[in-house]
């Protein structure tokens, strides 16, 4: 069996759509995980994740706050971040406005990896999205959009 069996057999209503959204979405971030995963060097998808939103913070993040954006538990998080730590990539350290928050913060040695593996990122995504026109990234961009709030929904529901 192949994907496109797949997508012709939930192709006939929008239920059977949403399935197969939801499956290809789940099948598609497995993949991108592993084919990022042998490419980048030294670090694993979710580190590279972890990296980019340190870099664009524009204030103090704390590992919750990262845990967020990434979509897991300030435990994983912290692993993450340690790991990271480690290589001398990012630092953890007690917040001072809050003792019971972990701050995590970029450092000069985060910027020239970025500057050395920008390029090879930046190819990447060219090729992921390379059959995509600007008006069909822009429409796909902001059905993600939606998609998010519907998962902010779901977490909602959950509390």
């Amino acid at each position: 069996m192949e994907i496109s069996d797949l997508v012709q057999r939930f192709s006939d209503t929008p239920q059977h759509q949403r399935k197969a959204i939801f499956s290809q979405l789940m099948i598609a971030a497995t993949r991108l995980q592993t084919v990022f995963d042998q490419e980048i060097p030294q670090i694993t998808l979710k580190q590279f994740m972890l990296l980019t939103i340190v870099r664009q913070s524009d204030s103090e993040l704390t590992l919750t706050e990262a845990g967020k954006l990434l979509g897991c538990s300030r435990q994983n998080v912290k692993k993450l971040a340690e790991a990271l730590e480690r290589k001398g990539w990012v630092s953890v350290h007690p917040s001072a406005a809050d003792s019971r928050a972990s701050l995590i913060e970029p450092t000069p040695a985060l910027e020239a990896y970025f500057t050395s593996m920008g390029a090879l990122f930046q190819a990447r995504l060219e090729m992921l999205f390379g059959a995509f026109s600007e008006a069909e990234t822009e429409q796909f961009f902001k059905l993600f959009v939606k998609l998010t709030a519907g998962i902010d929904a779901l977490e909602g529901e959950r509390r």
